[in-house]
């Protein structure tokens, strides 16, 4: 059950999670609201050389080196045109700060965990291991993202080397 605030979004009264919603491309996706710290405008970003493509750089970030991912190179979205829509979602994630470059942050959602269905398989063809599930909301198809598992992961384990070499 949710409840209304005077604002028309929805407050988690029944177990629910809330989750920020944000888009790339023509998809929609979710990540645990818990892990975001601040959302703010994408701004110039220092390159960091061999660092991987979708890694954009780093920002100083009120004295933290904060490395920032666009997520619709991560995800082999292709380019993007950066915009005044264009956001960059701080996430802290086990004390660790990230930025992720989107299109656009969308809502943020209460979903019960049994409104998220599992990823389907897809064998090799596509890695779902950070892919928690789908959820269906009206219309709206959210691909929930388990972004403290993909921000840990091996592969982005460069935003290690990538925090370390700048400090």
């Amino acid at each position: 059950m949710n409840d209304e605030r005077k604002d028309g979004s929805a407050v988690a009264t029944d177990g629910a999670r809330e989750y920020l919603t944000f888009t790339l491309g023509d998809e929609e996706y979710g990540i645990d609201i818990l892990k975001v710290q601040e959302i703010r405008g994408y701004d110039a970003v220092t390159k960091i050389a061999n660092s991987p493509a979708f890694i954009k750089g780093v920002i100083n970030m009120r004295g933290v080196i904060v490395p920032i991912i666009d997520m619709r190179l991560k995800f082999n979205l292709g380019q993007v045109e950066y915009n005044e829509f264009t956001v960059v979602i701080i996430l802290n994630i086990d004390s660790r700060i990230v930025g992720l470059v989107v299109d656009g942050v969308s809502d943020v959602i209460a979903l019960a965990g049994d409104r998220i269905r599992p990823a389907p398989e897809f064998g090799a063809l596509l890695d779902t291991a950070y892919i928690d599930g789908l959820a269906t909301l009206d219309d709206r198809m959210i691909i929930m993202v388990d972004i403290a598992r993909l921000m840990t992961s091996q592969e982005m384990g460069l935003v290690e080397q990538v925090h370390e070499a700048v400090a």
